[in-house]
C-alpha cells in the first residue's frame, strides 16, 4: 500500500538519541509509522543519518511519506572532529562528555524546527527530556520512546522510590526489588551508579536521570520497543502502578527488517560488511543450532585481560562460535595473541572472527546458530527472542544488570556467565574478570545436550513464535500500533475543531 501525503495526513516528528541503541529502534519504528501511512519526519545530524538513510530512501521511493530533516552538529563548537556526533564514537572521557555536550547543544535547532514544522505529535527519546516542555508550548503531544524493557524501567523505579539497598552493610549482599510479582535478588553493585547515592540531591547522574521520569510521567504516553507475551507482568505493573499510557509495538526489526540485504545491513555505515558470501558459507557448514554468536554491543568494552579468557572459554567449550571483536582491541594487542587465535580457530574452523561490525540479524536467523552471548542490551535481546534463541547473559552496565534478570529469573531462557559490576567502561578503574572456565560451563549448559540446556531451547523457540505472530495483521503489537496511530489521528481532528 502507499500512500500520497495530504494536508490532512498525521505529522510525526521522530527525535532520536544518536547512540546506537537508542536510535535504531526508533527509526524502525518511524519506518512503521510511514508503512502504516502516516507523514514522518525524521530530525537527525548528517552522521547520525547516514547509518540509516539508506533505507529511508527506499522506503520514499516506494511510496512512503517519510524523509530526514538534517540539522548541523557543532563540531568545532564543542571541540570534536567533523564526524564525530554518535556516542559510539567516545573513545575516551574527554571525547565522551564533548559529545554529549554537542547533543545537549541540540536542543534549540530542534525546538525552532518544532516551530516550523507544527507536527501533530513528537516521538522523542526519553533522554531528550527537554523536549515534552517544548512541545507543550505549542501545544503538540509528545510521546516518549522507551528503547528498554517494561521489566528495567520497573526496577528503576521501584529501587529509586523504596531504596531497598540503602541498609546493607555491603555493595556484594542482596536485596529484593520490592512490589514486583516475581522475587527478583540483586546486589548494589550491579545497579547503575545514580541508583547507588543514598544523597541524590549531591548525585549528578541522579540530576541528569531523574527528569527523565518527570518528563515521561508529563507526556501523552511510553512507546515500548517489546511485546505483550515477552514481559505481560511488566507490561501489567508498568500500566497500573505507574499510571503511564504505553504501547507495546516491538520487536520492531522483525517488522521492517525481512529480506536478507535488509538483514545484512541493518545499523551499518556506508559500507557494507563485505563478507556475507564468505560468513554464510562457514555457517552452511555447520550443523543446525550448533554455532554460538558471541557479541557485545557497540558501546560495551572489555580489557585484553578479558579478551583472552573469552577466547579460552570459547575454545576450550569445543563448541563452534562466530566471536564480533573490536579492530582496536587488535590494533592494542602488542602481543599478537588475537592474530594467533584468529589463525588457530581458521585452522581448526572451530570459530569465527569478525571485526568491528557483524550483520547480526543474519547471523541470527540463520538455522546453524543455536544460542547467543549478549551484554543483554535491549535490541539484541529482542532479535535474539525473535530469532528463538537461549542466551548466555553478559551485562556490564545501565539497564543490562534487570534484563539478565527479566530472561534468567523470569523468562529462564539465559544462563548467567556471572557478571557482578555495573559501570559503564569509562568509568571502570578495576575490571572483575570473569575467567575461562566459568565461561566455558556457561557455554556448555547453553548449547550442550543436558535437560537445563534443551527446555531453555523449547522456551526460547515458544517466545520465537510469539514474537512472530504479535506483529502479524490481528496481533497484539500490530493491534497497538493502528490503536496509537488512530488516537493520534482523533486528536489531530479534536485539536482542528477546536481551532
Amino acid at each position: 500500500m502507499k500512500f500520497q501525503q495530504s494536508h490532512h495526513q498525521l505529522h510525526v516528528v521522530f527525535v532520536p538519541y544518536p547512540t546506537p541503541g537508542h536510535m535504531i529502534p526508533m527509526i524502525d519504528t518511524a519506518r512503521l509509522f510511514a508503512k502504516h501511512g502516516v507523514n514522518v519526519t525524521i530530525i537527525t545530524t548528517h552522521a547520525s543519518a547516514s547509518t540509516f538513510q539508506k533505507s529511508i530512501d527506499s522506503d520514499f521511493s516506494s511510496g512512503y511519506s517519510i524523509k530526514t530533516h538534517l540539522i548541523h552538529f557543532p563540531s568545532s563548537q564543542v571541540g570534536l572532529p567533523n564526524g564525530v556526533e554518535n556516542l559510539k564514537d567516545g573513545t575516551s572521557r574527554e571525547i565522551f562528555a564533548k559529545i554529549c555536550r554537542g547533543i545537549s547543544l541540540l536542543q534549540e535547532p530542534i525546538e525552532l524546527l518544532f516551530h516550523d514544522l507544527q507536527p501533530d505529535c513528537i516521538v522523542t527519546d526519553l533522554m531528550h527530556d527537554w523536549t515534552v516542555d517544548a512541545a507543550a508550548k505549542l501545544g503538540i503531544p509528545t510521546i516518549h520512546y522507551y528503547s528498554a524493557s517494561y521489566f528495567s524501567n520497573c526496577a528503576f523505579r521501584y529501587i529509586a522510590k523504596y531504596r531497598p539497598h540503602d541498609d546493607l552493610v555491603s555493595d556484594t549482599h542482596k536485596f529484593t526489588i520490592p512490589g514486583f510479582p516475581h522475587t527478583i535478588e540483586m546486589t548494589p553493585l550491579q545497579t547503575p551508579d545514580w541508583l547507588k547515592v543514598k544523597n541524590t540531591a549531591n548525585s549528578k547522574l541522579f540530576l541528569d536521570l531523574a527528569p527523565t521520569f518527570e518528563s515521561e510521567d508529563r507526556s501523552y504516553g511510553t512507546l515500548y520497543n517489546s511485546f505483550h507475551e515477552l514481559e505481560s507482568d511488566y507490561e501489567k505493573l508498568n500500566k497500573t502502578t505507574i499510571g503511564i499510557k504505553s504501547w507495546s509495538v516491538g520487536p520492531v526489526s522483525a517488522w521492517v527488517n525481512k529480506d536478507d540485504e535488509r538483514k545484512a545491513n541493518r545499523g551499518h555505515m556506508e559500507k557494507k560488511f563485505g563478507k556475507e558470501k564468505e560468513l554464510l558459507n562457514w555457517l552452511d557448514s555447520k550443523p543446525n543450532d550448533s554455532v554460538l554468536y558471541v557479541s557485545f554491543g557497540s558501546l560495551s568494552r572489555v580489557s585484553h585481560a578479558q579478551i583472552v579468557e573469552i577466547a579460552h572459554g570459547l575454545e576450550n567449550s569445543g563448541h563452534n562460535f562466530i566471536w564480533v571483536v573490536r579492530e582496536k582491541d587488535k590494533e592494542e594487542d602488542k602481543e599478537g595473541f588475537l592474530h594467533d587465535f584468529e589463525e588457530r580457530m581458521k585452522e581448526s574452523n572451530q570459530g569465527y572472527i569478525i571485526w568491528n561490525w557483524a550483520p547480526q540479524l543474519l547471523i541470527l536467523d540463520h538455522p546453524s546458530t543455536g544460542g547467543i552471548v549478549t551484554h543483554c542490551g535491549w535490541n539484541s535481546t529482542l532479535e535474539s527472542v525473535n530469532a528463538g534463541l537461549p542466551m548466555i547473559t553478559w551485562p556490564m552496565f545501565a539497564d543490562q544488570f534487570f534484563n539478565e534478570k527479566l530472561l534468567v529469573d523470569v523468562l529462564k531462557i539465559g544462563v548467567s556467565v556471572g557478571s557482578k559490576l555495573n559501570k559503564f567502561w569509562l568509568g571502570i578503574v578495576e575490571e572483575i574478570v570473569v575467567k575461562r572456565e566459568e565461561i566455558a560451563k556457561a557455554v556448555e549448559i547453553l548449547m550442550g545436550n543436558d535437560q537445563e540446556g534443551k527446555e531453555m531451547r523449547t522456551r526460547a523457540k515458544k517466545l520465537g513464535d510469539a514474537a512472530k505472530r504479535t506483529i502479524e495483521e490481528g496481533g497484539d503489537s500490530y493491534n497497538n500500533l493502528v490503536q496509537l496511530i488512530d488516537e493520534l489521528k482523533s486528536l489531530k481532528i479534536s485539536k482542528a475543531l477546536c481551532s
